[in-house]
């Protein structure tokens, strides 16, 4: 497999083959994001893409494959039908793809052209909203507004796929904290995914974000007040059916719920660390990373 640069996936992935069709991100101007600024972006010839395909058949059976980089549905229509036309043909065993999307690219796709993607095992997307507060998504310069991931949400689940979105505690500072939370969380109702993955805030140098920072522009909430975010998003939730988590190296508490069955659960026990504030409850900083 010829990979370019480093290769980011989604933590449920890590068992998928990673093919890279594109490199970096089409848009890559996301004050928080440092993982493609070294990356010029291209989408990958056929040809490259093939053979990395055909690489790949002689693993064995693979169930699930991942599409990188960072927003691979911006690859044309036609050229995501031959890429997933091919491995359909070649990967024994293939059960599902997976693929990273901004809500700009699910938007550019008609529903029927979704439903042709899902017909050829594309089942997953995963989507970063980061917030559902407008003045966040401005200052972390995201490309589309909360009615624009409401909408492409809507449109991923009608074409029968399966839906992840990732937010961001910590990304609105103290200053927006609790309006963050509040609309992150209403958000994410309407949006109904399938899976969230809360993440915490860890600034890169270099980014920024960072820069708002180390200027005093931005000043980040606390661990405490980070939960207190978790509590307030969690709050504000009302989900269908959806398999909520917090358990990613970047949090302080980790968390699994499933949702809206353990809702009032995970609030009781966010609670409680909330009223001990015992930092020997949280997991360690020397543990968090990205």
């Amino acid at each position: 497999m010829k990979y370019e640069g480093m290769i980011y996936r989604p933590p449920s992935e890590a068992n998928s083959l990673i093919l890279q069709v594109a490199v970096g991100c089409s848009y890559n101007r996301c004050t928080f994001c440092h993982s493609f600024r070294d990356k010029s972006f291209r989408i990958k010839s056929f040809e490259e893409i093939k053979e990395d395909i055909d690489e790949a058949s002689s693993y064995g059976a693979i169930r699930r494959v991942f599409l990188a980089d960072g927003d691979a549905l911006v690859v044309p229509q036609e050229e995501l039908v031959r890429i997933l036309t091919y491995l359909k043909l070649k990967i024994r065993g293939l059960e599902r793809v997976g693929i990273y999307a901004n809500a700009v690219d699910v938007l550019k796709k008609s529903l029927d052209e979704l439903k042709v993607l899902k017909d050829l095992n594309l089942g997953i997307v995963y989507m970063g909203l980061e917030s559902g507060n407008a003045k966040v998504l401005k200052r972390i310069r995201k490309n589309a507004t909360a009615a624009h991931m409401v909408s492409a949400a809507k449109r991923i689940k009608e074409a029968g796929m399966l839906l992840s979105v990732t937010v961001l505690l910590g990304i609105g500072g103290v200053e927006l904290s609790r309006e963050h939370a509040e609309d992150t969380g209403k958000i994410l109702s309407e949006m109904d995914p399938d899976y969230v993955g809360a993440l915490s805030l860890i600034v890169v140098p270099g980014t920024p974000i960072a820069e708002e920072i180390d200027s005093g522009k931005l000043v980040l909430p606390s661990p405490f007040e980070l939960i207190r975010e978790l509590e307030i998003m969690i709050s504000n939730c009302n989900l269908t059916h959806c398999f909520f988590a917090s358990n990613h190296a970047s949090n302080y508490l980790p968390l699994r719920i499933r949702m809206p069955e353990e809702k009032e659960k995970a609030l009781e026990l966010i609670r409680k660390v909330l009223e001990r504030k015992d930092p020997e409850i949280l997991r360690p900083e020397y543990m968090r990373a990205l």
